[in-house]
């Protein structure tokens, strides 16, 4: 199941939540939906070189919130807002509903998945041999604090006549781990040869347990009502 279910839907509600976040009515569902995939191709298409990672959309009865998580928020906003403002009439004049876009930014944008899926992906396209694109962006990846890193490509790579999947991967991605925090990104490669698919997954910290997030709050508790039980201070 692991294998046919992505990592990012299995952890919902433990350590990830929807990137659409509104309640709709049957009749009116299907086509939010439809809104919210014009919203994100749009915003993806005229901020191709922003290295945006997730667009999250909430939804009031008269509003669309948009947020935006990108490693380059300079490029969305331009000078003096005038970017930002273009971008939110834009989606004004294709939705027709009143737009509000909020930027956040991407810390470390090596250990992203989907910026490492988008980073080989246009390597790929720039004829750039796909193990060395694969190891460069493993061993970033590892260096810049991840636990685990596996990248896959599938396709008919290097130009051959076959296609075929081949991977590289350092540390380990505890997929069966449900509480373990593993990011996952895909892209498309449209190369000469045809398209060639980039999956990564990246493996950045496992969150503890109930039992331990329980026992840790009663040893909080117990500190705070009880300090006088404490051990005194040696020096």
């Amino acid at each position: 199941m692991g294998h046919k279910v992505p990592p990012l839907a299995n952890r919902l509600q433990i350590n990830r939540t929807w990137n659409s976040r509104w309640f709709s009515k049957k009749q009116s569902f299907g086509r939010l939906l439809m809104e919210d995939e014009k919203i994100r191709h749009h915003i993806k298409k005229s901020l191709s070189n922003a290295a945006i990672s997730k667009i999250e959309i909430e939804r009031t009865p008269s509003k669309v919130r948009v947020i935006i998580h990108s490693a380059r928020p300079g490029i969305i906003i331009g000078r003096r807002g005038a970017d930002i403002d273009r971008l939110r009439e834009e989606l004004h004049a294709k939705t027709g509903r009143e737009m509000a876009i909020d930027i956040k930014e991407v810390k470390n944008p090596a250990i992203d998945a989907q910026l490492i899926a988008e980073n080989v992906a246009f390597q790929l396209e720039k004829q750039i041999g796909f193990r060395r694109a694969m190891k460069r962006a493993v061993q970033v990846a590892m260096t810049s604090g991840g636990k685990g890193v596996r990248i896959r490509c599938a396709g008919r790579l290097g130009g051959a006549e076959m296609s075929r999947v081949e991977s590289y991967r350092e540390g380990k991605i505890p997929l069966g781990t449900f509480r373990a925090d593993i990011d996952f990104g895909f892209c498309e490669a449209r190369t000469t040869y045809g398209a060639i698919g980039v999956k990564a997954w990246i493996y950045k910290e496992e969150a503890p347990s109930q039992k331990q997030a329980a026992s840790g709050q009663r040893d909080e508790a117990a500190e705070l009502r009880y300090p006088e039980q404490q051990a005194p201070l040696k020096g």
